[in-house]
């Protein structure tokens, strides 16, 4: 990656057209051949960029641009489109490349299926005397995430998600149609489990006979003691 601190002027030609006047920015070429150009601000968001496939090339500037202070440019060409980015640079502050390596990706922590896999080790969770049947449970319109039993032996699907939404619970209460026509299952009650649930999702599941349950993912993994913390 080429990293370039400098005194630029910007221009975007293409489906429409952008300038970025003369300021001091940050531009990225990166090795799969994008450009990027930000300010300090905005987020992660570049005020301007060009995706690949394209092509950069450092050209002279001409007689006018060289009045104007400019000392080099950068054009930058799309493989596909006739978009063009043109850099003019006025003062480079700083000039640096770096060889990053393949990156091996976003490991995350806390998705659904870690979820899934921590409840079902730790059944007990949902209450005392509850045994798990099995982890994603098929069904014609795909599978539960858990199906298990309560004290009482009662077959109970649980639906687990990050965020529970309205979209959570209407998904859960399809699978508990269609799990209580299975005279080997039914009765069949629902719990829809998740680390925040929205309040409208809340009172769908009550009003469908469904329980909510709140999960702590650091509890659940044993680095978090829930019952001893004061706040």
């Amino acid at each position: 990656m080429r990293v370039v601190i400098a005194r630029c002027s910007v221009d975007y030609q293409g489906a429409l057209e952008a300038h970025l006047p003369l300021a001091t920015r940050l531009l990225m070429v990166k090795a799969d051949g994008s450009v990027l150009v930000h300010s300090d601000g905005g987020s992660y968001k570049p005020l301007n960029w060009m995706a690949p496939p394209c092509s950069m090339a450092e050209v002279e500037p001409d007689e006018l641009e060289r009045e104007e202070g400019v000392e080099a440019v950068w054009l930058v060409q799309h493989g596909k489109r006739d978009d063009l980015l043109r850099i003019r640079l006025h003062e480079v502050l700083s000039d640096s490349s770096h060889e990053l390596g393949i990156d091996p990706g976003l490991v995350k922590d806390g998705v659904e299926a870690q979820l899934q896999a921590l409840l079902a080790e730790h059944i007990g969770t949902l209450g005392q005397g509850w045994t798990l049947l099995r982890r994603e449970y098929m069904t014609a319109i795909g599978p539960v995430d858990i199906l298990c039993r309560d004290q009482d032996g009662a077959t109970v699907a649980v639906e687990i998600k990050r965020r529970g939404d309205i979209d959570g619970v209407e998904q859960l209460t399809r699978y508990l149609e269609l799990l209580n026509r299975d005279p080997h299952l039914a009765p069949v009650q629902g719990v829809f489990a998740a680390q925040v649930i929205k309040p409208q999702a809340r009172v769908l599941a009550t009003d469908r006979g469904i329980r909510c349950v709140t999960l702590d993912y650091e509890a659940l993994r044993g680095r978090d003691d829930a019952e001893s913390r004061l706040f």
